[in-house]
């Protein structure tokens, strides 16, 4: 048996061993591999005379013919090749290729299994000098196979970046741009994977490099939905990062921004939902529940990346406790959250235009102020608004700890889904399980009847995924070691994302989890139940060694936050820190790249309670409480 791998340079195996070398001639070689390659592999004896000798008289020419087809019968057996009635015939068992392979694979659209079989071009280096019909026949399977290699890598990318597996989703695409340098579907993929990875200099810069090559090479620009992707990337937030932190995001465990792990199953239903609300039109609920801790938000911003980059408009709102009493206050944080510059909105009408400036500012200063001539409900002009903006582009909704909405702003979403069910318009909420509300569980028995959607209960990560994370967070360890963290950071964070993140961090930084002890949690209790002083001391450890990494005004700014409350804005913090608007800016960028805090248009909060507790417990003595408390006016 002959095995030939053809996608990159050349290797021949016979018989699991190297090639004699008679057999790599470069015309036995093009002989063997151009049968293997033709229909039912067979060809004529003069075609190919005239492929691969035609520069010899008729009798020489022959004669090489025979010469090669005994050598390839001398390596892959008597029986491999027939010739007969003018015929030479190349017997299946007789060869292996792996372009056949590669052929198969991306029929059953294993994506997967064809790019480990790409290492390049076809016969990648390989010319047979003289011989142009062999040569022009090269050239076609060259150009057909690199166009399904790109095929496969780009496919590979795309369902990668679907499961969160960002940085192989990268890598991939960018192999697929170095067998084709001018594919917009391949530097697309790349750009996608990196911005939404964060990387957005690197998605810009590779886009920049692109535009180059296509203006080079072929004197062309790339098409339109290329540009809007790099827009759309421009358009993405700058972020104001130390340099320690900038440099650490590459770096494992150092980075705190982990990447997204034992959910590939739950983004995977989130993006099918979202998928048939955009190319369906029609309006979707997405639904996911779990305790504190267990990634609700994290899962949810994989959604709102990806939803961002395909040019949707995105709005979205976190609930706090206080809100829960505040009628109306959910609807109106989404109505600050919608850019104000979507297409469309100069379309919606007035009377809804109106009724939201009577509320908030911005709304007035960019369609001018209310004449108070509105009867609308804040949740009805949401709705018309919206439909309005859907008319150009999706909308996307999502309003994080949706158990302390109010009343009125979840019946509000409910009625916007039902008014806007032939929209584009995606409404996706995270909750935790207590305070039960009735409004919320109302809303989520729609979903399969009249209302498309999905419905997620998240749990703790199992510890195979606690055994990734801990292979990303510390990639120096081996396998032993690597058990060993991954079980004790499930016992120590009972298998939630948010806790064993921290740990993982912390030890990638140097804390020994043998020297901590404590057992948590009790049955029965969630995270925001636990108070700090009842987690295990490996978990309150990691969050003070996270806290000591952040720049000095960074933990300056965390410290304010974690007394003022569950939610603060920007003003109050620049008077309680003592900084200047730009440096707390940064301190701000940095607490949320490296997600201790998470923001929205009314303000910050601690992505955990229990977290800001720690912190106001630990970080902080009595005096610096109160110090802050009275900076303001408390």
């Amino acid at each position: 048996m002959i095995s030939l791998r053809v996608l990159g340079p050349v290797e021949v195996i016979v018989d699991g061993n190297p090639a004699p070398g008679e057999l790599l001639w470069r015309k036995n070689l093009a002989l063997l591999v151009y049968l293997a390659r033709s229909p039912k592999r067979t060809r004529s004896r003069d075609h190919l005379v005239g492929l691969l000798w035609g520069e010899k008289p008729e009798s020489a020419a022959r004669h090489s013919l025979n010469e090669a087809i005994h050598v390839l019968r001398k390596h892959a057996g008597p029986e491999s090749l027939e010739s007969e009635g003018g015929q030479v015939r190349l017997a299946l068992a007789a060869v292996e290729l792996d372009a056949d392979r590669l052929e198969g694979l991306l029929e059953d659209d294993d994506w997967r299994g064809a790019a480990r079989l790409i290492a390049g071009d076809f016969m990648e280096g390989f010319s047979v000098p003289g011989c142009s019909e062999f040569e022009d026949w090269l050239y076609g399977e060259r150009t057909a196979l690199r166009q399904r290699s790109l095929e496969a890598l780009v496919n590979l990318a795309e369902q990668l970046t679907d499961r969160g597996e960002l940085r192989e989703a990268t890598g991939t695409a960018q192999r697929a741009l170095a067998l084709g340098p001018t594919s917009e579907a391949a530097v697309g993929a790349a750009m996608r994977a990196m911005a939404i990875a964060g990387d957005r200099a690197g998605a810009l810069a590779l886009y920049d490099a692109f535009v180059r090559r296509l203006a080079e090479e072929i004197g062309i620009e790339p098409e339109e939905e290329i540009q809007g992707l790099a827009e759309r990337v421009r358009r993405e937030r700058t972020w104001k990062l130390p340099e320690a932190v900038a440099v650490g995001v590459q770096a494992g465990g150092e980075s705190r921004r982990a990447p997204l792990v034992g959910r590939e199953s739950e983004l995977a239903r989130l993006l099918g939902a979202w998928s048939g609300c955009r190319d369906r039109g029609r309006a979707a609920l997405g639904v996911i529940e779990g305790d504190p801790g267990t990634g609700r938000t994290r899962l949810a911003e994989e959604l709102l990346a990806r939803a961002r980059l395909g040019g949707a408009a995105v709005a979205t709102a976190r609930a706090v406790e206080a809100d829960a009493s505040e009628a109306w206050s959910g609807v109106l944080a989404l109505a600050r959250g919608v850019p104000l510059d979507a297409p469309g909105l100069d379309a919606a009408p007035r009377a809804a235009v109106a009724a939201l400036a009577a509320r908030l500012p911005a709304w007035a200063e960019r369609f001018g102020p209310s004449d108070g001539g509105t009867d609308l409900t804040p949740g009805r002009a949401l709705a018309d608004v919206l439909r309005a903006a859907a008319a150009e582009a999706p909308v996307f909704l999502f309003v994080d700890d949706a158990q302390w909405l109010d009343r009125d702003s979840l019946l509000a979403l409910a009625a916007l889904l039902r008014d806007l069910e032939r929209t584009p318009v995606f409404v996706l909420v995270a909750a935790a399980p207590f305070p039960e509300r009735a409004e919320l569980e109302e809303l989520r028995t729609h979903i399969g009847r009249e209302l498309e959607g999905v419905a997620l209960r998240l749990g703790p990560l199992s510890v195979e995924a606690l055994h990734a994370l801990a292979r990303w967070a510390l990639p120096s360890y081996d396998e032993v070691q690597l058990d060993r963290v991954a079980r004790r950071v499930a016992t120590d964070s009972a298998g939630l994302p948010l806790l064993a993140v921290e740990l993982l961090h912390a030890v990638a930084l140097g804390l020994d989890l043998g020297l901590a002890t404590g057992a948590w949690p009790e049955p029965l209790r969630t995270l925001d139940q636990t108070l700090p002083g009842e987690l295990p001391d490996a978990v309150a450890a990691a969050v003070r060694v996270g806290f000591r990494r952040l720049s000095h005004n960074a933990q300056t700014t965390l410290a304010a936050a974690s007394v003022l409350g569950d939610r603060v804005d920007a003003a109050t913090l620049e008077r309680a820190t003592r900084l200047d608007s730009e440096p707390l800016a940064a301190a701000l960028d940095e607490l949320e790249w490296q997600r201790w805090i998470s923001a929205e248009a009314r303000g910050y909060s601690f992505v955990a309670r229990i977290v800001r507790e720690v912190v106001a417990r630990d970080m902080l003595t009595e005096g610096q409480r109160r110090r802050i408390a009275e900076a303001v006016g408390r």
